[in-house]
């Protein structure tokens, strides 16, 4: 394949202004770590949840979701389409809470919320755990998809595809901080979404497509198209609706889907101006996420079936990519491959935005942990605001380094996104509940760690090597979710309190409320202690009620969508009068609940 003069200048300008962006940034970021990793607390909703839905917009996603629909069809979305109930839970019940806080990374949580020498083992090792290990993971799945995307568009090795990517990433991100990561990742979302909508109608009408309607009547497209496995077919319905559905969402921790918030979403509401411009970025955040882009990503891939029906194909048709790397995922680099110049230039930098602003996000998000609450926490508590700064971008640098090392030992994304959803099991009710629920302690926090690892460890590698029967990834994750979940609720009543002037102060300046709490703040008003601050309803109930409204007006926008790309009217209409109904709803049931 060969780029025109008009892709390339259109590439070249893209990191220009990209690069322009990091160094405009860089006066402000380099003042002190607030500023560097938080933006100095005083960003606009509209600007952080465009970055947190830039920063999910990676460059393994669209490969990620062809894998997905080209292997189980549409309804396999819903393997992450039901994380919108996380996220949408997130949205009325866990904003606010978080942007009280006031902490500047979320791991900072563990000692406001634990005491003693636990709480500041699992902040440290946590930094490092997610910081560095986890956040590495995540990140080579992202590289991994930008090696393939070099390979096929670009022709590049899998080290020049790193070398020039995470350069130009890097050079921007360690200079403007978390402000010149949430510029950049306005400039490169809009970007994005623009030639990714502009290569779907494209493909789509490909001569060897034939159009919308050609597209889903192809004999190779129509067993794909279901929005909700078909109920006859038990395994399939289980497996990617069920499960997601019943335990995925609320049971598994995972970036960008944390039950309870955390990560580089806690980071974004960490650093908007209050708790309502918090709120509202969450929710921009989950409608774009949820109802908005998935769409072009499905067309491209449903078309791919019909120009590439197999791996074989793929195979055959890019003869010089290592055979190790070809799956299903590769599908969506291969389409863009068709596109005509001048368009295909401008779905490259989209692509490269989609990298470099998830990159961005891990690596600015990743050095916190380490720096805020590993080398300042444990090493050099007096550090400058200048060295801790410096120490946040030599970070940056080396864990650049390392995931672009791990990327080139994995070979599929599917199998990455598989492994991360293990690795979590069972965590995800603890950290929906550390909030509400004084019993939980650090106990609770540090088993449901080391033991969902563990699992995780013996069925992902151990068991396989011994030679046992292969475990379906399904119940790989039942079975993780059903012993962490039991082993930490059992650890938690046989273990101690936490000391009660911890608990007072946490309730004191979260005042999360609930009968959760009721011990507590009954036992500080015998000792003549208030803790309680404005005497309002516990607003929580009202929280889950707009979270399940809000879930209802997504989903209905996303399959009215479908279903009007499907030819399907009725149902369209339907679902967008159900949509209507429910955004109402949730108007009213929202103004009931409390922010500052």
């Amino acid at each position: 394949m060969k780029l025109e003069i008009i892709d390339w200048s259109i590439l070249v300008v893209f990191f220009i202004i990209l690069l322009s962006i990091g160094f405009f940034a860089s006066k402000k970021a380099g003042k002190n770590i607030n500023e560097f990793f938080l933006s100095g607390r005083n960003m606009p909703w509209w600007l952080l949840g465009v970055s947190m839905v830039a920063t999910t917009f990676s460059a393994d996603t669209p490969n990620l979701v062809t894998d997905i629909v080209r292997t189980n069809g549409v309804s396999g979305n819903w393997v992450w389409w039901a994380f919108l109930l996380t996220g949408m839970l997130t949205v009325f019940v866990y904003a606010k809470l978080w942007r009280r806080s006031e902490v500047l990374t979320d791991l900072e949580f563990y000692e406001l919320r634990y005491g003693g020498k636990g709480a500041a083992f699992l902040r440290g090792f946590r930094a490092v755990y997610l910081g560095v290990f986890f956040n590495i993971m995540i990140m080579a799945t992202v590289c991994l998809a930008g090696i393939k995307i070099g390979s096929v568009m670009l022709g590049l090795s899998p080290v020049q595809t790193l070398l020039i990517a995470s350069t130009v990433t890097v050079i921007y991100s360690s200079l403007g901080g978390l402000k010149g990561v949430i510029m950049t990742d306005f400039f490169q979302f809009s970007l994005a979404m623009l030639a990714t909508f502009w290569a779907a109608g494209v493909i789509v009408n490909l001569p060897q497509v034939g159009g919308l309607s050609e597209l889903i009547s192809h004999p190779n497209i129509i067993p794909k198209l279901d929005l909700i496995p078909d109920i006859s077919n038990r395994e399939l319905f289980l497996i990617v609706f069920i499960l997601p559905i019943a335990v995925q969402w609320w049971s598994v921790w995972y970036p960008g889907a944390e039950p309870g918030g955390g990560g580089y979403v806690a980071q974004r509401m960490l650093s908007a101006k209050d708790e309502n411009h918090a709120v509202w970025a969450t929710l921009l955040f989950n409608f774009m996420h949820y109802a908005v882009r998935p769409w072009p990503w499905i067309l491209i891939a449903l078309a791919s079936l019909i120009v590439f029906p197999s791996l074989n194909d793929l195979e055959l048709a890019f003869p010089q990519i290592d055979k190790s790397i070809i799956g299903h995922d590769l599908a969506y680099p291969a389409m863009m491959t068709l596109l005509p110049p001048g368009l295909l230039g401008l779905l490259l930098a989209s692509l490269a935005a989609a990298f470099m602003s998830t990159i961005a996000s891990h690596l600015n998000w990743g050095s916190s942990y380490v720096v805020n609450d590993f080398y300042k926490r444990f090493f050099d508590p007096k550090a400058s605001e200048k060295k801790l700064v410096l120490m946040g971008r030599i970070t940056t640098i080396l864990l650049m380094l390392l995931s672009c090392l791990l990327a080139l030992l994995l070979s599929n994304a599917l199998q990455a996104f598989a492994i991360l959803l293990q690795i979590g099991a069972g965590t995800g009710l603890l950290f929906i509940l550390r909030w509400f629920w004084y019993r939980i302690n650090i106990y609770s926090e540090i088993s449901a760690m080391v033991i969902s690892f563990i699992i995780a460890l013996y069925l992902q590698i151990i068991h396989p090597r011994l030679g046992f029967e292969i475990i379906s990834v399904e119940s790989q994750l039942i079975i993780g979710v059903s012993i962490t979940t039991f082993s930490w609720i059992v650890i938690t009543y046989l273990t101690p309190l936490e000391d009660k002037e911890v608990l007072r102060e946490f309730y004191k300046k979260i005042q999360p409320g609930g009968r959760g709490w009721k011990k507590v703040v009954e036992q500080a008003r015998k000792d003549g202690i208030n803790i309680e601050g404005k005497k309002e309803a516990w607003d929580v109930p009202n929280g889950i009620i707009c979270m399940i409204l809000g879930c209802f007006f997504i989903y209905s926008i996303l399959f009215s969508i479908g279903y009007f790309l499907y030819s399907k009217f009725k149902f369209a209409i339907f679902l967008l009068i159900v949509s209507v109904i429910s955004l109402t709803l949730l108007q009213k049931a929202w103004k009931k609940l409390k922010t500052d």
